[in-house]
């Protein structure tokens, strides 16, 4: 379908392009730990403040070891914008570092070590599919609908929120946007992960009001029966957490009495009825650092957030929600440690790789529904 024709800002102009992947050269790539290890290290130590390196709750330990942050990928931008230097290498994926650049002075460039590592999820509402459902929805009611996104998404999504009076938010926040999307206006469409949405919508008391958007099958979706609510949801979601199923939780209790269960709120509703704790990465990883010794937390998210937690709270028994059934983020593990060595080495030498850089126009749409997530 075509994009709408009154959009302000034409998304395929970005400056962010996928097609300047750069493959990591053959001389890289047999690296052990220890080799790896001396180069980064010997990198960074000719980089000095120059370099930041941000590392996601869900990277390896061979990234997050070198990582002068690791967290959220929103937490981590305000770092990487805090800290001043001049290069900013994120160890997350696409839409992090492209955040990242919104976020963070014009001076200061942000390098993805690699450019394979592409959220599914985010790639789940891509420009020209919300454009064309937009202009369905709105033209099937006379009511303000106004757009939220989750900070997993593009940035010209995020422009495209601000452009139409929405916002963005964080797993934390989603209430807040929620309600603020429906003070301003009189529905809200959320973007991309329904999960979320789903899970906002009954925290507020809405679950009588919610409908699903097909976007992969649009020509079967009733837009006046879907505008009809007041809780528009992407059909979006995080295959990691999708996966997690309430016999994962059964089983988890089972197996060790006294269990507790903390989960993300991008898992199913079901699940996420029958954790104990929900919340972020930032709400997991404190749970595990007040827990008392001898406790037993299952962990319902990414299972390196979970590794990193049984190294990190050795005291604790933390376990993965699903056992070894638990999966890595594909598009994380696309961020080899190897990578992180060439570009911190090609950075020492003078020679940019990677970069992310988001077009002028789009980045300050994109600050704006930023903005208005910190309003809220």
């Amino acid at each position: 379908m075509p994009a709408m024709e009154t959009a302000e800002f034409d998304t395929e102009l970005s400056l962010f392009k996928y097609d300047n992947l750069e493959q990591l050269p053959p001389e890289y790539r047999d690296f052990d730990e220890a080799e790896r290890t001396r180069r980064i290290e010997g990198a960074l130590d000719a980089l000095g403040d120059d370099v930041v390196i941000l590392g996601h709750n869900y990277q390896r330990r061979e990234i997050v070891e070198h990582a002068d942050f690791v967290g959220d990928s929103y937490q981590l931008s305000k770092e990487a914008a805090a800290a001043d230097a001049e290069y900013v290498v994120f160890g997350g994926v696409t839409f992090m570092a492209e955040s990242a650049d919104i976020i963070t002075d014009d001076d200061q460039t942000v390098v993805l070590p690699s450019m394979e590592a592409s959220c599914p999820m985010a790639g789940m509402a891509e420009a020209l599919q919300v454009d064309a459902a937009w202009a369905e929805l709105t033209a099937a009611t006379d009511a303000d609908v106004v757009p939220v996104t989750y900070m997993n998404s593009y940035a010209d999504l995020k422009a495209f929120c601000a452009e139409h009076g929405g916002l963005v938010c964080t797993s934390s926040n989603a209430h807040r946007a929620f309600e603020y999307a429906l003070d301003e206006g009189d529905k809200v469409l959320f973007l991309p992960d329904k999960h979320l949405g789903e899970n906002t919508a009954h925290r507020l008391g809405l679950e009588e009001e919610i409908a699903e958007w097909d976007p992969w099958d649009a020509a079967s979706a009733d837009a006046a029966a879907v505008i009809d609510n007041d809780v528009i949801l992407w059909d979006g979601y995080c295959q990691v957490h999708e996966r997690f199923s309430p016999s994962h939780v059964e089983q988890v209790r089972a197996d060790h009495e006294d269990a507790r269960v903390v989960v993300h709120p991008e898992c199913r509703r079901e699940v996420v009825e029958a954790a104990d704790v929900v919340g972020s990465t930032a709400t997991i990883r404190e749970t595990v650092a007040e827990a008392d010794p001898g406790e037993t937390w299952a962990i319902g998210t990414e299972v390196h957030l979970t590794r990193h937690l049984q190294r990190w709270h050795p005291e604790v028994n933390v376990v993965p929600l699903c056992g070894e059934a638990c999966m890595d983020c594909n598009a994380m593990r696309q961020i080899d440690p190897n990578y992180l060595a060439w570009v911190l080495e090609e950075l020492a030498a003078g020679r940019e790789r990677n970069v992310v850089e988001v077009a002028p126009e789009e980045k300050e749409l994109a600050r704006v529904a930023l903005d208005r997530m910190l309003e809220v």
